[in-house]
Order: structure tokens, then sequence, then C-alpha cells
């Protein structure tokens, strides 16, 4: 017959050595009264106690200690910081490089040109030796310090958002002019360009290299290319098998949006690639790469089977497949890219970085390296013209370089790891599409306002009833407006709003569809009356009026669906210097086309509730077309 057994009270508590000890000690008192009871320091007994609590103490102290490394909040090792923020997407940086416009120069000789009429022929810019430069310019300081661009420079192409500033040059006796200048600003970065040759031989799956042991300060990666000529692209995570790529936006890619190639010089196509790798910055500084596990020549339809000829698990339903299905065939398939295989590899990549590069204006003058596009029919051009265009580039920068910074601190990295994670790189909000349209590159294309509504509007101009209409919630309407060449509102081309859907595709939640519309443009004029105080000169009073009013509806002011406040404009008016009091202040439509208006007409007067002059149910941005001659002011004195 067996003794039930007793319940001992054990406390879970203890957290270092002396609670441990002193809880022993009253376990072994209440349980074992009869068995031992020698607590004497010096006791056998007491030594196997002390040698319990010594355990327990380095046991918690390492469970504790394992769990805080655990944690990006709480951990303190180097290497747990660099390895638990690249698990939250985010990749540390060793050291950041300085940012700076760049204001690129070439001259181009002049072109006489018939203009027909009265007036005979003038001369103009010969665009046709406007040079288009590759990313990648190689400047520096007389110090030293090395930066690149990041864009490639099109002289021809002039738009509101990259224009092409044309200024005299030269002229000859005569008054004739014989050269032009043109100016580009281009975005450029610190860095010294490296270059690293690797050679594989059998290939590895998931196989790594370290960037050289010198170069503890790698910036970026530029490029990587094998011996075949083949290039390996970076990627966020192994089994994403796309990347963005810039297709030149000419007839031979694409026909019907090379008609817009002046204003949008290249078209953003997604790409599937096998060869791709991912990088991270380890725990001693060096700058790691990782490439893909696929290790097999075959394709991988041939090594895994269709899942329409694999049986859906029914006895009467069971298809018969002539290859085994093996998951690990999975691993030797492009599925999470390729592994080099017998081949060299050339990687381009950039060091320095650091507050040294934050170098003042006017500094970065020297041109060590540039590269250029063909020209468009180069065999009917002179040859020593084109030389003397390439060889008059220069560069310089008006402003100073600013953003070089050293190797982000623990406490940096943590906190933007968990930015990062919380943002997750996704489009979620309606802040989140306008922030991501907005910051498409401009050479795809930029886009000057953007709005976004969910698809619960129904549109009047489509003919369904309204009772058989249904609206599709999980849709978005991403509503988008450009700049002309003046910077007056237009539409979008079918260019840039292609730009932007794939652009937007890589962000986008997978449930969300996006129609890409045009928002409207409703053209305004503003009629003021104001009153002067006396000694005031008129005439500066109302130029001080017209002025307010013209930046204060200037176009980067105005966002779509933003409605205008009459009562605000004329409480700021009337603070102006010299002016008493404002008599009138009216808003008023201008849409006639043939004055280059948009032509859209609305009832301002309708549309204005308690001194609000509300935008239209379709979303729509004001916009004072014309300032000089659009806003008119009257002003009388007492």
């Amino acid at each position: 017959m067996g003794t039930d057994l007793i319940k001992k009270d054990v406390k879970y508590l203890n957290k270092d050595f002396a609670q441990f000890r002193r809880n022993l000690i009253h376990f072994a008192k209440n349980y074992f009264p009869q068995t031992y009871n020698d607590f004497n320091e010096t006791s056998p007994g007491m030594m196997f106690i002390e040698m319990a609590a010594y355990v327990g103490d380095v046991l918690s102290y390492y469970t504790d200690t394992t769990l805080r490394e655990s944690l990006v909040s709480e951990a303190n090792e180097k290497a747990n910081i660099y390895l638990l923020s690249q698990l939250y997407g985010y990749k540390p940086k060793r050291t950041a490089p300085a940012n700076v416009m760049m204001d690129i120069y070439q001259l181009v000789p002049s072109r006489t040109k018939s203009v027909g009429g009265v007036g005979g022929d003038q001369n103009t810019p010969d665009m046709r030796y406007a040079l288009s430069v590759k990313s990648g310019v190689q400047m520096s300081t007389e110090n030293g310090e090395q930066f690149r661009t990041i864009q490639p420079v099109q002289f021809s192409v002039s738009s509101s958002f990259d224009p092409t500033d044309i200024s005299i040059y030269e002229t000859d006796a005569a008054g004739n002019v014989t050269y032009y200048l043109l100016k580009k600003q281009v975005p450029a970065v610190s860095g010294l360009i490296k270059t690293k040759d690797y050679t594989f031989d059998d290939p590895k799956p998931y196989d790594k290299i370290v960037l050289p042991e010198d170069d503890t300060n790698v910036i970026d990666i530029i490029d990587c290319y094998d011996s075949d000529g083949n290039r390996w692209h970076e990627v966020d995570y192994l089994a994403q098998d796309t990347i963005f790529e810039d297709i030149e936006n000419v007839a031979f890619n694409d026909p019907d949006l090379s008609t817009f190639n002046s204003t949008v010089p290249y078209i953003l196509k997604l790409k599937r690639t096998p060869r791709r790798f991912t990088k991270r910055l380890r725990e001693d500084d060096r700058m790691e790469m990782q490439f893909g596990a696929g290790v097999s020549s075959d394709a991988d339809e041939d090594l895994i089977p269709n899942p329409k000829n694999v049986g859906h698990g029914l006895s009467y339903l069971n298809r018969t497949i002539d290859q085994s299905l093996d998951p690990s065939n999975f691993l030797y398939t492009s599925t999470y890219g390729l592994a080099p295989n017998s081949t060299t590899l050339t990687i381009r990549y950039t060091v320095g970085g650091g507050l040294q590069d934050n170098v003042s204006s006017n500094t970065i003058i020297q041109i060590d390296s540039v590269e250029y596009n063909n020209f468009v029919n180069e065999q009917l051009l002179d040859a020593t013209l084109m030389q003397f265009a390439k060889d008059s580039v220069v560069v310089n920068n008006p402003n100073p370089a600013m953003g070089g910074r050293s190797a982000e601190s623990m406490e940096n990295i943590r906190q933007n790891a968990m930015a990062n994670f919380a943002a997750q790189n996704r489009t979620v909000t309606k802040e989140d599409y306008i922030v991501r349209a907005y910051s498409m590159p401009a050479k795809y294309g930029m886009i000057a306002k953007a709005y976004i509504v969910r698809d619960d509007q129904i549109d009047t101009s489509d003919q369904t009833p309204p009772q058989d209409r249904i609206s599709n919630a999980m849709a978005l309407n991403l509503y988008t407006l450009g700049y002309d060449s003046n910077k007056r509102l237009m539409p979008c081309n079918i260019a840039v709003k292609e730009n932007l859907r794939t652009y937007l595709s890589q962000y986008r939640m997978l449930t969300d569809a996006i129609n890409m519309k045009d928002a409207y443009i409703i053209n305004i004029g503003i009629e003021f009356e104001i009153i002067a105080l006396p000694n005031y000169n008129s005439n500066e009073v109302l130029l001080r009026s017209v002025d307010y009013l013209i930046k204060k509806f200037d176009i980067d002011n105005m966002q779509i669906n933003a409605p205008i406040l009459v009562s605000s404009c004329m409480a700021e008016l009337d603070q102006i210097e010299g002016v008493q009091t404002v008599v009138e202040f009216k808003i008023t439509n201008l849409f006639n086309t043939e004055e280059g208006y948009s032509g859209n007409v609305y009832d301002i007067e309708m549309a204005t509730k308690n001194n609000i002059v509300y935008p239209s149910l379709d979303p729509s941005i004001f916009e004072i077309r014309y300032p000089d001659q659009d806003i008119k002011g009257r002003v009388t004195t007492i």
C-alpha cells in the first residue's frame, strides 16, 4: 500500500544567491526536520546547499541574459543587436555618406534657326550636342573627399522638376552668340569607389563572402557582375525574386510611352531575376554578402512537379505523376536565388562616409571620371564639336554637403529597428500611399499633387444606374497631377501613371487595387479692395498685398481637396503694413481654355459656406494659373 505524496511548497521567485540559499535552508527545515538539522556555516550540508544556490544563481543569470539578449529593446551585445535588427528588417550602417546637390555644366554651340516671317533667323542652342551623362560621375575635393552622382543627367530634357537652365556663354565681335551654357542639378553622395573580384568554383548553397578586412566602412554596393556579364541584384531577402529595372523610354522599348520621353526619360519595370544577393553588416563592421541556394542547371519545372498533376488527397481524385514530390528539391531551384558556380564576381562598392565628408560649398570641383551615353545620329555630328562638348563639362556644389556621420550607436540601431518594424515598408494608410507617390524618383516622372480615397463614391459620369453599381471596398482611387514646364498643374501622362503603378506595386497591400485618376483643376482668380492708412503710398500697399496673395496661393501651398478659408485670407491681408481694412475679397472661376485655363466650370458662390470655399466632391484642387494677371486689387484711402 503506497503512501500519499506530500505537496511541497516551492517558491519560484528566487533571483540571486542569497535568496536561493535562504529558501533552500527553509525548505530543508520544513520537509526534512528529522533528516538534517545541522545548518552551521562549516557543515557539509551547508556546503551542498550553497553549491546548489550557486548553480541556481548562475542558471538564473543565464536565463535572464538569454531572454534579454533575444529582445531588440533590451539586448546589449553588439552581435545580438545587429542580428535582431536585421531580423526586424533594418540594416545597421557603419557610416553614413554626405549628400549634396551638384551643379553640372556643359557648353553647346549656337545654331542658326529660321523662324520665318519678320525677324529672319535667330541663334539657338544646338541641342544635338546636349550630353546624356550616366550616373556615377566620380568627383572629388582638393582634400581628397570623394563624391559620385546617383542619377543620370540629360541636358536635352527640361521639365519643371528637372529644368535645364540655358544662358549665353560667349558672343563674337558682332554680338552673335557662339556658345550657350547648359546647367543641370543632380544629387550626389560621398564615397570612394572600389572594385574586388571573388572566384567561385563548385556551387555552395547560401554561400557567403566578406568584403576585404581593410574596408570596415563600406557604405553601399554599387553593382555586381559575373564573368559572363550577368548582373547580380541586391534584394532585401533571398525569396524576393523581382527587382526594379530602368528601361530607357525610346520607341524601340515602348512606341506608345516614348512620346512622353521629354518628361519621362525612363520606364520603370519589374524584372524577375534568379541572380540575387543580400548584404548585412557583421559585428566586426565588415560587409557580408550572401547568395542563393539554387545549384541545379535544370529548369525549375523539371525539379518541381506541376501542382496540377499532384493528387488531391481523395481516393477518387488521385492522379499519377512521373516524378516523386521531394520537398528538398526546392533547395536546388532558384526559389531562393542561384549560388555562384564556376565564375568570378566583380563587385563595385563604396567606402568612406563620416563627418569629414560634410564639406563646404564650392569645394567639389574636380571630375575624376565620367561616362556618356551615345549620341543620337552621332555620325551626323561634327566630331570636333562633340569632343568639345564633352571636354567642357564641369561641376560645382553651390551648397555644403550634409548628412555624413559616423557609425550608428547601439541605441540608434535599436530605435531604428523598432521603427522600421512598425512601418514594415508597406503602404497601409492613405498617408503612406501619398508619401510613396511623392518619393518616386524623378527619372520616372514626378507627381506634383496626390490624393487617395477608397472607391466608394459614385461617379456621375458612369451610366450604370446607382442601384446596379457595386462599389469595390478593396480598391483605392489615387488622384494625381503633374506640372508643366512653367510649373502649372496638368494631368499626368500615361507614362508617369504606368511608372507610378509599377512603383507602388512593391509596397501596396495584396488586397488593394489602385485606380489611377486625374484630379480636377479649378482655376480661380481673386479680386479684392482695401483701404490704405493715411500717409502710406497706395501703390506700395497694393504691391505688398498682391505679393502676399501670390505667396499665399503659390501652388506649392495648395493641395487636392483643400478648401479656401476666405476669412483667414482677409484677416492676414488686414495685417499687412499700410492696410487699414479689407473692403472686399472675391474669388472667381476662370475656365476659358483659349486663354490657357483648364476649362472646368465651378460655381464658386454655391460652393461657399460660412466664408469657406469648398472643393467639389470629385477630388479637385484650386489653382491661380497666372498670378500676375489673375490677382487684381484696388486700393482707396480715407
